[in-house]
């Protein structure tokens, strides 16, 4: 495909997004459609529509419309190429210009356009970071890094690397967690990998792998990871010690591969539906990673920035009070109760590790910690609370 008609195929997907269609279907769709599109024209349509999404509104606003066609050409101005030179209508570029287009371009000055957030996120973001808000709202602009956790029980970091680099992949340790490493190149050769089919490292977080390093867990403990997903968090917490390690998650189809990752690292996880998770309780710990937002991680997700309604956010608040007030009743006395989110809000963190502790007069909390949108990890909580 020529830079053009990669340009075009990201205007045809955008419009999709932008009614209504989740990007990873529209995106998974049209390389179905699209058996002409090689590995490299599929990795560059992908990165034009994220892009696109993550600078939305300043990308609009330089493109003189919130479409496609507006968001593409603004991403070309703002990155300082010639509209003219693939807006040509050659083959299957997108066709040349109108006058009104190119009267546009003027660089935004607002701040819900110049930072890439809805009006209304303005004043949480304020709230929650002070003077840190602009930073996290401009790194939530660019692309996240790629990170992955070496499974310590396996191999070192430095023997990790190594064999990363049998495979094209080039990695460095990160200082934000001792398992961390960063990667540089090849990170799209990562999933083929014999590191990753071993088990010897998984893609996580940096900020998620801080945050599991952070917690103390007894020898011999009994684990529960309460709002599990994928497993990834527990299998971060299971590389570091022997415990007895269990899952649970409302919908147990997204813990549907755990069984076979643990088994590559080496590690046996119970999953666990419904009355189980009480029938074998109680746990020394029970982490919470709540449905969230997910404001500290949308570089990664950035439609989901443009999606969250003042409406939905309250929404999930009152689903994790309710998860923590279940979790509560299943630690065992003297055992502790972790609750976590990818969110920077205020009012999905502090507040509502706050507003816990007021309803639950036994409970003090013991840890709390913040991990900024930086270089090695996204926007992250953690609150640890005892009896």
């Amino acid at each position: 495909m020529t830079p053009g008609a990669r340009v075009q195929a990201a205007i045809n997907l955008l419009d999709e997004i932008l009614a209504g269609a989740p990007a990873e279907r529209a995106l998974t769709g049209w390389a179905r459609r699209s058996r002409f599109a090689g590995s490299k024209d599929r990795a560059a349509v992908r990165d034009h529509v994220f892009q696109a999404l993550r600078c939305r509104r300043s990308y609009a606003f330089l493109g003189g419309a919130e479409t496609g066609r507006g968001l593409m050409l603004g991403a070309l101005r703002a990155e300082g190429g010639d509209p003219d030179a693939v807006f040509n209508g050659q083959g299957h570029a997108p066709a040349p210009l109108s006058e009104a287009e190119r009267a546009g371009g003027a660089a935004p000055r607002e701040d819900g356009e110049r930072l890439d957030l809805p009006d209304w996120m303005l004043p949480l973001f304020q709230e929650a970071l002070g003077d840190e808000a602009e930073v996290a709202a401009l790194a939530l602009r660019e692309r996240a890094p790629v990170m992955l956790r070496v499974n310590l029980r396996m191999k070192n970091a430095a023997q990790a690397i190594e064999i990363l680099s049998k495979d094209g992949i080039i990695a460095a340790p990160s200082t934000i967690a001792s398992s961390a490493l960063r990667v540089s190149e090849g990170a799209r050769r990562v999933a083929g990998s014999e590191a990753y089919k071993r088990g010897l490292v998984e893609l996580q977080d940096g900020s998620s792998q801080a945050a599991m390093e952070a917690l103390e867990i007894p020898a011999g403990a009994r684990v529960l990871d309460y709002c599990a997903g994928g497993g990834g968090k527990v299998l971060a917490l299971a590389a570091r010690c022997e415990a007895q390690w269990f899952a649970h998650d409302a919908d147990a189809a997204r813990m549907a591969d755990l069984p076979v990752r643990a088994g590559r690292a080496g590690i046996e996880v119970t999953c666990l539906t419904g009355a189980d998770v009480a029938a074998n309780g109680p746990y020394d710990l029970v982490l919470c990673d709540a449905p969230c937002s997910g404001s500290g991680t949308w570089r990664r997700a950035p439609e989901a920035k443009w999606r969250l309604t003042p409406a939905r956010l309250a929404e999930l608040c009152a689903i994790q009070a309710e998860i923590l007030d279940i979790a509560q009743g299943l630690v065992a006395p003297g055992g502790q109760l972790a609750y976590a989110t990818c969110s920077v809000f205020r009012a999905e963190n502090d507040a509502q590790s706050e507003a816990f502790v007021r309803r639950h007069g036994g409970w003090s909390e013991r840890l709390r910690r913040r991990w900024p949108v930086g270089a090695d990890g996204d926007g992250f909580y953690l609150s640890v609370f005892g009896q």
